[in-house]
């Protein structure tokens, strides 16, 4: 395809002069950059063309841009780390077509905003985009294209919130439809939704400054909770309308504490009956194949849900109600099955948020009332992966030590010191255990 080019020079802009008017052989008129290019801070460069900056072009942004038409980049589109006066526009007007954002190299802003006069889907996110800055979403959804690139081997879309960047206006008429990653280690709420719907994910500060969690959310995936619809006992009623996936480079004991909204429009309404009573988050074990419980602190003034301590993986969250005659003091809850046959489910006896309360102590007897396992401070890592039942005789005063039980019927007995704004108390559960060791 021929280009024929017309140079374009301006007193407010420091260039070598290689950014160009082109005209293909379709008419369509373009302006290219194929060189290096800067835009001086408090300097205005406004463009109603389509743009791109050439795998050979370098584009510096200091000043503030506006992008009226597609925006493309190749090449290396960035800002002065010494500054931070860069803003740029990305604008769409007369048009019922979306804005196409896109190019195999990453383009990174300090201040961006989006504004479409044309509500819904109004930007398409093709490029993976760095924002160190302020996200001002005016009008407009950002939808992201998740497939792979060809070229880079990564999704062809993506956002990435740096460390201190933040985002303002977000709602059901702004908000980025796919996944957004978030690096450092500031609190942050995920800008996210789905299908003309705002629906945040809230992380707390990680300790790490090195963390990097990837949030996304989900609306009317039906196929996804028929392969995920297992529930652990307390669990009541799973929300199957709605779930986020969160991953991320952090592992226990440095995770997040996680907070999700619930909105009427999207949210099944047998959940929200008592929600300050009942509504936990849930969190998909991959290992077990199961919906476990992550707690729930009620914020009604803010539709919120908040884990009562870091969620102890990554994955796929959603809402659901609880039963909460299961749950102790300190949202403890105990399993009464384990089948140590090594398949990841049950394996061990399971006692959510134990560790959490160290001074602890778990007994368990079989029917004759011969102790047949004891041990203090049960599962110290929260994961199962240490000091923990497994159906085997054990402990500092138990018959046949080391022996692996027959199946049957057992009996618990699990202590742990609570402490609260009243003070601290010892918290007694006891009850059946069953085990299948065959």
């Amino acid at each position: 395809m021929s280009q024929n080019y017309f140079k374009l020079t301006s007193l407010l802009l420091i260039c070598v002069h290689t950014l160009s008017y082109g005209q293909d052989e379709s008419e369509h008129i373009q302006l290219v950059n194929t060189g290096l290019f800067s835009v001086r801070p408090e300097t205005i460069l406004s463009t109603r063309l389509d743009f791109t900056n050439t795998a050979s072009g370098t584009f510096v942004n200091d000043g503030s841009v506006y992008y009226y038409k597609n925006f493309a980049n190749d090449g290396y589109y960035g800002i002065s780390s010494s500054l931070k006066s860069s803003s740029t526009f990305f604008i769409l007007s007369n048009s019922t077509q979306a804005k196409r954002i896109t190019g195999n190299s990453l383009a990174s802003f300090y201040n961006i905003e989006f504004d479409s006069e044309l509500n819904g889907d109004a930007f398409d996110l093709m490029n993976n985009i760095d924002i160190s800055g302020l996200a001002h979403f005016k009008n407009g959804i950002v939808k992201v294209d998740p497939t792979k690139n060809a070229i880079t081997s990564v999704s062809n879309g993506m956002v990435t919130f740096l460390a201190g960047a933040r985002h303002e206006n977000v709602g059901n008429h702004s908000f980025i439809e796919g996944a957004v990653e978030k690096k450092g280690n500031d609190r942050f709420e995920y800008p996210i939704g789905h299908k003309k719907y705002f629906r945040p994910a809230v992380i707390s500060a990680p300790d790490d400054i090195l963390a990097t969690i990837v949030g996304q959310y989900y609306l009317d995936d039906a196929p996804f909770f028929t392969t995920h619809k297992k529930t652990a006992g307390v669990i009541k009623v799973l929300n199957e309308k709605e779930y986020w996936r969160l991953e991320g480079n952090l592992k226990q004991p440095n995770m997040v504490v996680l907070s999700l909204d619930w909105n009427e429009e999207t949210t099944p309404p047998e959940l929200l009956k008592n929600p300050e009573e009942e509504l936990h988050i849930v969190r998909w074990d991959a290992k077990q194949q199961l919906w476990v419980d992550e707690g729930g602190v009620v914020d009604m003034s803010l539709n919120r849900v908040t884990t009562v301590a870091e969620i102890k993986d990554f994955g796929y969250f959603t809402l659901a109600t609880v039963k909460k005659d299961w749950i102790i003091e300190g949202d403890v809850v105990i399993y009464n099955l384990v089948t140590p046959d090594g398949d990841g489910k049950n394996d061990y006896f399971i006692i959510d948020n134990i560790n959490k309360y160290p001074n602890n102590r778990v007994e368990i007897y079989n029917r004759w009332g011969v102790k047949v396992y004891e041990t203090t401070g049960y599962d110290p890592k929260g994961d199962g992966s240490t000091n923990v039942f497994r159906g085997y005789s054990d402990g500092k005063i138990t018959v046949d030590k080391n022996k692996k039980l027959p199946s049957g019927t057992y009996y618990y007995v699990v202590t742990y010191e609570y402490k609260d704004a009243n003070g601290s108390r010892m918290i007694k559960k006891a009850a059946n255990l069953h085990v299948e060791t065959n």
